[in-house]
């Protein structure tokens, strides 16, 4: 086990039971890595399934799973509107594990990567600059060359970070957390992405 998955199962109020579940993922010969805080579980180096908790529930969250057919019906899209491709199934304290469908489930995952069924990701492609972060460019040139020197994909999460804020003292909280980034040529979600 990998110490910071280790340090993750055992630190969580859900101990017990992430581990009962990695039992029962382990059993699907995937590869066990740390990403994004949690364990994900990979197939040729593709995001398979992964472990997860909140106050409430414990669970599964596969990457690839609105291709899943979903028998049980157990699958939600914790994000709907946002949320293209990964689903969760999610357990509480009164669920018994019933491996048998949990590795069904895995397997066919694992199948539809194989056979290429998987969800091709809708871009959003049209940059809407907010006035408070366009003004703020406008005003230093080595700003504005910084900001133009980025992706559109990430000129994009800058423009998103600040145009999602409802209050105007928010985005402008956003605005100052983000022109620092930008002078270093830093992507707002950049210590998020994995080497």
């Amino acid at each position: 086990m990998l110490p910071k998955i280790k340090t993750y199962i055992e630190t969580n109020y859900w101990s017990h039971e992430l581990q009962e579940l990695r039992a029962i993922v382990l059993q699907s010969k995937l590869v066990e890595t740390f990403k994004w805080k949690f364990p994900v579980y990979t197939w040729n180096n593709k995001n398979i399934v992964g472990l997860g908790t909140t106050k409430k529930t414990y669970g599964l969250w596969f990457f690839q799973g609105a291709t899943l057919s979903d028998p049980l019906g157990v699958l939600v899209n914790a994000q709907e509107g946002k949320t293209q491709a990964m689903r969760h199934w999610r357990f509480s304290k009164s669920d018994t594990l019933n491996k048998k469908p949990i590795l069904e489930y895995i397997h066919e995952a694992i199948e539809n990567q194989k056979l290429g069924n998987i969800v091709i990701f809708k871009k959003e492609k049209v940059l809407v600059i907010p006035p408070l972060l366009k003004d703020a460019l406008s005003q230093n040139p080595q700003d504005q060359a910084s900001f133009d020197s980025f992706s559109k994909s990430k000129q994009i999460e800058f423009a998103k970070y600040i145009s999602v804020a409802k209050r105007e003292d928010t985005k402008t909280i956003r605005l100052h957390r983000i022109l620092p980034l930008i002078r270093k040529g830093i992507g707002l979600n950049d210590k998020y992405k994995t080497k």
